[in-house]
């Protein structure tokens, strides 16, 4: 057995109820032991020598296991010496920096190291629950119709467009699955009874509108048309009324942009076949759009996505635990399991991981799958982007309160940790902005950050941050870049504090809010939530400057002043990559289109060819570099540039989600030479939208789930530590700069509206004549 197997095998021993007593009491005794020799090593005392002996060498060992590719095989002895390096350090800050002095010091003193808590819990937890991740293979599907579950697919929608939910809708009714076992609802929150009977008329008529349009456009593609009386308990209220009319024995949700791939079904019903304790197979929310900072930062498809983390490994390491827990969309839930929790959980906003947690207290089991199965869409803006995560993070703060899982019962102690680290990671803006406000504190207002030297801090604090960082990478580096996740919760934490407070207040009073998808910005501009980074950006330059300034005239500290002046200088850099995020680029295509690697022909078809049989006249060799399910982008070689017909009207390609051929009605929209010269580039868009059309071009665009893997795959990729802070250095300076720019022209032409163009008029104006002298006056004030 292989060390990873092995240590699998003796973990999991602690996860599965059924397993004899004795090999569990086992287990607890070697963890037993092993914390018992941590704690000593961790709380022995020493001095600062033999500390740098210590912490040297076990960053020394570190790189080593890194550099030598032990680390696979020592996976939990190396994260055992990263959460010693930090349990040392915080237990030398615990004891030996807390003094003191005065009110004002020691306030700030507990203020920073509650944040510090707060980051060295979240690191350990991340630790435990990424010990092991699972690496699931999907089952054989047993299609004997006795065995075979049927299943019900519900589709939520409240505002998104018609033509969003069309192309989700195509796709549900042509996954691969015997049509006596399928049915597929969509379930309109947005043309309610309420809606349609609202006091403004303007918006009655438009929920009436939506209400026909939609019936219309399930009755055209065959689905089931639901609404309901009232919109309570937003979309876990609107999955449980729909509940009461379906009754298939799986429950496939999506949300209105999730596209399912054409093999969902026979890639995850397999499980619950196996497993009837099983209720929950999740897979990954799989984006072909860019977020904020990837748009903004012109990152998209060059940076591992901000999300992948968490579906890549997060949810892998849960699994391993049995904690995989339900995310809203692109999950099949057995129904039977769902009814005994009394449908989709309503206490908190985020009613995906509430449903969840109760689900694995009454023991029933999860699986997560990681195959990209669906593609979807995420906020583009960065308001609708703020618009998400903060519903994210007061739903899982509500959890936190609402929900206590040390208090739960029918909860493993491991399932207990990771729903504790699930929920309490959602107050980093407190640790955030924390690390923001401290070396402004001490440089400003001369608060300390705590007792100590700087060479204690070099023994304890630099070998416990390098350790993290090493660690953070191992685990995460082909997902997450170094300061990445400090750019997006910097991004997020000005204004979730606020948001985390509203909840402590009142921890029931959160609403759900929907967030906007497929926007459309028409031109550049910077977003209308750019102020609180401007007054703290200024509040950091200028706290630098102080900084410096002091560091010349001190006679003291001057060690404490560079290390104060140096986290200045990071916090510079993350912000300045938060303001390039905050100049928001135009996006004017509402389908996005994602990468594609085809080969194809494209000519004229044939008038009255008989369907099924049709042929391309003129027909000339292409590759469609890109597609949506409303068109693609076409490379001819530049020598046949001249033989490519404008009026050409049909695509030939191979449609592997179907296994066949698909003849695409298209039409030319735009065609130009490519940057190098060597091709010849024709935007088309496809002109069937019957049921049939759409069918084709929907499966070509986003039913090939193979595609989405190998898309996937290319998009995680190792940067190092180094040279993801030499990126986000190089991003902020390149997309803030150019705020700047535009900022430095706007004050300008203010400056020379407002002050210089009167001044240069006054000669002007005094050799003018008496009356002309009057009516300038008249019009000046």
């Amino acid at each position: 057995m292989s060390g990873p197997d092995f240590t699998r095998s003796l973990l999991q021993v602690s996860v599965r109820a059924d397993r004899s007593i004795w090999p569990r009491l086992g287990l607890l005794a070697m963890w037993l032991g092993v914390s018992l020799v941590l704690l000593a090593a961790i709380t022995v005392r020493v001095d600062l020598w033999a500390q740098y002996v210590v912490a040297g060498s076990s960053v020394g060992l570190m790189l080593l296991m890194r550099k030598l590719g032990y680390v696979r095989r020592l996976r939990v002895f190396f994260l055992l010496i990263s959460a010693f390096l930090m349990l040392r350090y915080m237990w030398w800050r615990t004891f030996h920096t807390l003094v003191y002095d005065n009110f004002f010091d020691f306030c700030f003193m507990i203020a920073l190291y509650l944040a510090e808590v707060y980051g060295t819990g979240i690191a350990l937890l991340s630790f435990f629950v990424n010990i092991h991740p699972l690496n699931r293979q999907s089952p054989p599907l047993d299609l004997d119709p006795a065995r075979l579950p049927t299943v019900d697919v519900l589709i939520p929608t409240y505002n998104e467009p018609s033509s969003l939910l069309e192309v989700t809708l195509r796709a549900a009714l042509d996954m691969r699955y015997p049509g006596t076992h399928l049915k597929v609802y969509l379930l309109d929150d947005g043309g309610t009874v309420q809606k349609r009977n609202q006091a403004s008329p303007a918006g009655a008529a438009e929920a009436l509108a939506r209400h026909i349009e939609l019936q219309e456009l399930a009755r055209r593609h065959g689905a089931q048309y639901l609404t309901r009386e009232k919109n309570h308990n937003a979309k876990a209220g609107n999955i449980n009324d729909a509940l009461a009319h379906c009754h298939g024995d799986l429950v496939l949700i999506l949300d209105a942009d999730h596209v399912p791939t054409v093999d969902f079904l026979e890639k995850t019903v397999g499980f619950f076949q196996e497993d009837t304790k099983l209720y929950l197979v999740q897979t990954p929310h799989f984006f072909i759009n860019p977020d904020p900072v990837e748009k903004n930062l012109d990152m998209f498809g060059r940076m591992p996505p901000e999300n992948e983390m968490f579906y890549a490994v997060i949810q892998r390491g849960l699994d391993f635990w049995d904690g995989a827990y339900f995310c809203g969309s692109a999950a099949v839930i057995r129904r039977s399991h769902l009814d005994e929790v009394g449908g989709i959980g309503g206490v908190s906003i985020t009613e995906d991981a509430e449903t969840a947690m109760k689900l694995h207290a009454k023991g029933y089991r999860s699986a997560y799958l990681n195959e990209p199965l669906i593609s979807g869409l995420q906020p583009e803006t960065f308001a609708s982007f703020i618009v998400q995560r903060l519903r994210w993070t007061q739903g899982m703060v509500q959890l936190f309160l609402l929900r206590n899982v040390f208090t739960m019962k029918g909860l493993s102690i491991p399932q207990k940790l990771c729903y504790f680290s699930n929920t309490f990671y959602w107050f980093f803006s407190y640790a955030r902005v924390m690390l923001l406000l401290a070396p402004m504190a001490y440089l400003v207002l001369g608060l300390r950050f705590y007792s100590a030297s700087i060479p204690e801090f070099f023994g304890y604090g630099l070998p416990a941050m390098v350790g993290a960082i090493m660690t953070s990478d191992y685990l995460f580096g082909r997902y997450r870049w170094t300061l990445v996740s400090e750019l997006y919760e910097m991004l997020q934490s000005l204004f979730s504090l606020r948001a985390i407070y509203l909840v402590l207040k009142n921890p029931r009073a959160p609403s759900f809010n929907v967030t906007p998808k497929g926007e459309h910005l028409e031109e550049d501009t910077i977003s209308h939530l750019a102020g609180p980074f401007y007054f703290v950006y200024a509040a950091i330059v200028v706290t630098f400057v102080v900084g410096v300034w002091k560091l010349f005239h001190a006679n003291e500290h001057q060690d404490v002043i560079v290390s104060a002046l140096c986290w200045d200088v990071l916090n510079l850099i993350i912000l300045n990559a938060c303001i390039g995020v905050l100049y928001e680029r135009k996006q004017r295509r509402a389908s996005p289109r994602v990468p594609a690697n085809l080969d194809g022909r494209a000519g004229v078809m044939q008038p009255g060819s008989v369907e099924g049989r049709q042929r391309l006249a003129e027909a000339l060799a292409c590759r469609v570099l890109d597609v949506s399910s409303g068109g693609a982008l076409l490379q001819f070689d530049m020598a046949a540039a001249g033989r490519v017909n404008l009026l050409m009207n049909g695509l030939r390609v191979h449609n592997a989600a179907l296994g066949h051929d698909s003849l695409l009605p298209i039409e030319v929209r735009s065609s130009y030479a490519s940057p190098d010269k060597q091709h010849f580039l024709v935007g088309v868009r496809f002109t069937d939208r019957s049921v049939k059309g759409l069918s084709e071009t929907v499966a070509l665009s986003s039913g090939d789930s193979a595609r989405w893997a190998d898309y996937r795959a290319s998009r995680s990729i190792r940067q190092g530590v180094f040279g993801s802070i030499a990126l986000l250095v190089r991003l902020g300076l390149v997309h803030a700069g150019g705020q700047y720019v535009l900022f430095a022209k706007g004050l300008a032409s203010y400056l020379q509206r407002h002050l210089l163009a009167p001044v240069l008029a006054i000669p002007l104006v005094a050799s003018m004549p008496y009356r002309v002298k009057r009516i300038y006056h008249h019009l000046t004030h």
